[in-house]
């Protein structure tokens, strides 16, 4: 048993996982932007890259309409193809692996470390061949991975290291935010994320890398519609390679200049929670905490809880069973990679041939973290979580 209280009363009503946190200054913002006369790409798109390169201490951002498209057009802009093999985690969603498949190559899935659930350096030496060309590491959770040794091994054999920022606005790695290390960083701001544009979603890179990386972009075009069709504008553009309709609008781009303004505040609050969580929970006998290594700061995107399953009569399902009972949202982050039908058929692959990544999703749960959450909020997880386990206890 720990010192937390049971409560007296369950919640009557349902605590969402993961609400957009958003306020009348987003809505004012997007009113604005509507009534300007430009809603697709154009010059609020342009501050939010600047402002957003700014933020991370990149050299230059590209705003789009997703992280999935912002991995996937680096790997085109990287020249990744058809008999190229990529690395990376299978605790990740799909988003991450799916694109390597769109440019014809294949994903190589390698084990996770145990404690921050990212990509294993080790495994990713154990798994270089000679068509390996790139390596993907998720920043898991808001916890960034390993960078240094990654980067290593990259130098070391002539790799590209494309890093998935999904999680990771705000995080840190050595000091230095996640987007300011050289690399292309793909970022998400998705309605779930740290900060929310609704979709979309930024690529931090090189001016040159961004150069081509605009073109892939956008249809392959030499130029945007903003600079044909304002004033002193031409009509006439090329197209220079096959790309894509990835690019985002001044809408999300208003949205997400406010949540910028927002986002250290936010943070804070999602920090307070975490150590809420933290201090809360590490008493139980039956939980395992996320961890933050001394080297980094921890985006908090997920609160990742680990079952102690031996030390209770239920699995993970049924405790998710109990959480839905208690009116508590949660979820599941992720079903790995290597689980799904698609890649297991396509690669043979067992559920234990990444016995780390498989064993982890069996006790995971992530339970509610985001900055809306009041104070009570929090102590309700808290006291649902401790309830079933202690009522379920071996």
């Amino acid at each position: 048993m720990t010192a937390i209280s049971r409560p007296l009363v369950r919640r009557t009503e349902f605590l969402p996982f993961s609400p957009p946190f958003v306020g009348e200054e987003e809505i004012a913002a997007v009113g604005e932007a509507i009534r300007a006369g430009w809603i697709t790409t154009g010059p609020r798109t342009k501050e939010f890259e600047l402002a957003f390169a700014k933020f991370v201490s990149a050299p230059e951002a590209l705003a789009l309409n997703s992280c999935t498209a912002a991995l996937h057009t680096a790997l085109i802009t990287a020249g990744i193809g058809r008999g190229d093999e990529v690395i990376t985690t299978p605790f990740t969603f799909a988003a991450s692996v799916n694109v390597i498949e769109h440019v014809g190559a294949r994903p190589v899935l390698v084990d996770v470390q145990r404690d921050t659930l990212n990509i294993d350096p080790a495994a990713i030496r154990a798994a270089l061949t000679p068509r390996t060309r790139a390596i993907i590491p998720v920043h898991y959770a808001g916890h960034p991975a390993d960078l240094d040794a990654i980067a290593a091994i990259a130098k070391q054999h002539g790799l590209v290291v494309v890093e998935d920022a999904a999680h990771a606005v705000a995080a840190r790695y050595h000091g230095v935010l996640i987007g300011g290390h050289g690399n292309p960083t793909a970022f998400s701001f998705y309605a779930t994320k740290n900060l929310a544009t609704g979709e979309g979603g930024a690529l931090t890179a090189a001016p040159d890398f961004l150069t081509r990386a605009r073109m892939v972009s956008l249809h392959g075009m030499s130029r945007d519609a903003y600079r044909r069709y304002q004033k002193g504008g031409t009509w006439r553009y090329e197209i220079l390679t096959p790309g894509f309709k990835y690019n985002m609008t001044d809408i999300q781009a208003a949205m997400g200049l406010v949540q910028l303004t927002k986002l250290p505040a936010m943070q804070r609050r999602r920090k307070e929670i975490a150590n809420r969580y933290i201090s809360d929970l590490r008493i139980h006998h039956s939980f395992d905490l996320p961890v933050e290594r001394s080297d980094v700061e921890h985006a908090w995107h997920l609160f990742p809880l680990r079952l102690r399953l031996e030390t209770l009569r239920i699995d993970r399902d049924q405790f998710s069973a109990e959480l839905t009972a208690r009116n508590i949202g949660h979820s599941v982050h992720f079903i790995p990679v290597h689980v799904h039908p698609y890649y297991r058929e396509k690669y043979s692959y067992r559920p234990e041939a990444l016995p780390v990544a498989y064993r982890q999703y069996q006790r995971l749960l992530t339970i509610p973290l985001h900055p809306g959450l009041t104070d009570r909020d929090v102590h309700d997880v808290v006291a649902a979580v401790v309830d079933i386990a202690d009522t379920h206890a071996k």
